[in-house]
């Protein structure tokens, strides 16, 4: 199974507090940063797109604000917060710099991911970044986060990015080296699991809690966030983050516990729009158009005559024949309006009809789903 780090092309690294902190100084562990990246530079030599999701920034935060050695209020933690990320997002920089590796910052709450259109925004921004060539370093935005919002640990926020930008792998660091049937710091006798095929009620019965003075997380989000990036066709491995070099050490076969995806995040995209979402409008399309797409092209807009419905951009639509045949449903890159407007028209005159550009399609093809 570890030949599955070695053939994806997009992988999603999670690196906790407890690893890139020290916990007594709350400084930076500038040694093993520095390793880290020269596994991600690895990688990145090797052809892969790598999206780090890194934690940390509060407990620096609370190094510079003089907040050491007590429980935080809410909003000290976001003001550490606040203070942390610029230190935290400039150690990746200059990390990255140095093996000539640009780096953007993205801050993220769970309603980034919950609104649609927060969602999409997300997603094409960091798609955009991969294609750039840049390694984006995600972290959940704790300084405007509350307690009823926030994703409360750095595992789930991993996996719904690795599910956002579909992800072929996600790598999560851990201060622990894989899945056990009992927590062995307090059952010596617990036995390790290198690979779990499914996620039953038995293996989720194995999570514990964090015993880390740094972390929110624990095994029990581990398991929460394999559930999220398997279902996303991404397969997902626990790793010691201790050691130097953890990513390498994966990809030499070294321990670690395997969660097994049985879809590609392309497969697994389209079944979900195939299944959970309900049409919010309609595309009527003229004959070159249909034969296009039964050939595995996108939808663009001059195969468009006919705009029904009230939907928004990344609604779900039905995609039919002149006849009323539906023949596939997507996902529009268009509102209503905005649609109406460039149907008929060739892709290269978007811009001077709406007066931006948007996407040459009106349904890209990994969107569309056929019937």
């Amino acid at each position: 199974m570890r030949n599955r780090l070695e053939t994806s092309k997009r992988i999603v690294i999670k690196v906790g507090s407890s690893l890139l902190v020290d916990a007594e100084k709350n400084t930076l562990r500038d040694a093993w940063l520095t390793a880290l990246v020269e596994d991600i530079a690895k990688l990145r030599t090797d052809g892969k797109e790598v999206l780090v999701v890194s934690s940390g920034a509060i407990a620096l935060g609370r190094r510079i604000l003089g907040l050491n050695g007590k429980a935080l209020r809410l909003e000290e933690s976001q003001a550490a917060a606040a203070a942390g990320q610029i230190r935290l997002s400039s150690a990746w920089q200059d990390a990255l710099a140095k093996h000539d590796l640009k780096t953007a910052q993205l801050l993220l709450t769970l309603g980034d991911t919950e609104s649609r259109r927060h969602y999409l925004n997300a997603r094409e921004t960091v798609n955009t970044l991969l294609k750039l060539g840049t390694v984006p370093v995600v972290n959940e935005n704790d300084t405007v986060a509350t307690a009823e919002i926030r994703f409360g640990d750095n595992d789930r926020l991993a996996a719904r990015v690795a599910q956002m930008i579909s992800g072929d792998c996600l790598v999560l660091l851990s201060d622990i080296d894989g899945l056990y049937t009992a927590d062995p710091g307090v059952a010596p006798h617990a036995k390790f699991l290198s690979e779990i095929e499914a996620i039953t009620p038995e293996i989720e019965a194995m999570a514990g809690v964090s015993r880390s003075g740094l972390g929110r997380g624990g095994m029990i989000t581990k398991i929460v966030a394999a559930k999220i990036a398997v279902g996303a066709g991404c397969a997902m491995v626990i790793a010691n983050g201790k050691q130097m070099h953890p990513v390498q050490a994966v990809r030499d076969g070294g321990r670690c516990t395997w969660f097994h995806a049985h879809s590609t995040p392309a497969a697994a995209r389209k079944q979900w729009i195939a299944g959970h979402l309900n049409p919010q409008g309609t595309l009527i399309l003229d004959d070159g158009a249909v034969t296009a797409l039964r050939s595995g092209r996108s939808l663009l807009p001059a195969g468009v005559t006919q705009v029904d419905g009230s939907f928004q951009r990344g609604d779900l639509v039905r995609v039919c024949t002149t006849d009323g045949t539906e023949i596939a449903v997507g996902l529009s890159a268009y509102a209503d309006e905005d649609a109406r407007r460039i149907k008929g028209h060739k892709s290269g005159d978007i811009e001077e009809i709406l007066g931006y550009r948007g996407r040459d399609e009106m349904i890209h093809r990994d969107e569309l789903v056929l019937r």
